[in-house]
């Protein structure tokens, strides 16, 4: 596994973009290319910086005001290992990973073994925001989201028992 990640950008300090104070990590490429998305500049797989996953985990670790991180995108599933790695490491530190991507729950779980990282990502992820983005479906008034078919999965609890569990916030 490369010990960089191709990334769009970081936002070290939100409130928007999962439940409590989070370090978000934006991933450069995604192949869903949906209407209207929030992130469009993220689509290309070329664009973006390569960085180290080392230095990214320092930067978590210095601010104790962190109550997890967020990987975001682009598509992070699209560079499953090196988000697992990262997602691990941040779970070592007490902290809680929320994931959002374009892939289903159900297309995650079908193609967990084929995959590259799929399977050890998922493994990691406190809540899953799956779903692409669906402009005909957008609702301003969700948390967390953009689309009323995206949804937030507990991935621990439905991992555990083998029943697709929903965060309700």
């Amino acid at each position: 596994m490369d010990s960089r990640i191709r990334l769009s950008g970081i936002t070290r300090q939100s409130v928007v973009d999962g439940l409590g104070f989070r370090y978000v990590v934006f991933a450069q490429g995604c192949p869903h290319g949906c209407k209207g998305c929030h992130n469009p500049s993220t689509h290309t797989f070329e664009g973006g910086e390569l960085k180290a996953i080392d230095n990214i985990l320092q930067e978590i670790r210095k601010d104790s005001m962190l109550d997890g991180i967020t990987c975001s995108g682009g598509e992070c599933f699209e560079q499953a290992e090196q988000f697992a790695y990262l997602a691990k490491s941040v779970k070592d530190m007490g902290l809680n990973v929320w994931a959002y991507t374009g892939y289903t729950f159900e297309e995650i779980m079908q193609s967990k073994e084929e995959r590259k990282g799929w399977g050890e990502f998922i493994r990691y992820i406190d809540v899953l925001v799956d779903g692409r983005y669906e402009e005909d479906n957008r609702d301003l008034s969700l948390s967390f989201r953009g689309s009323t078919n995206q949804r937030l999965i507990d991935m621990q609890k439905t991992l555990s028992t083998g029943k697709l569990s929903l965060v309700a916030i």
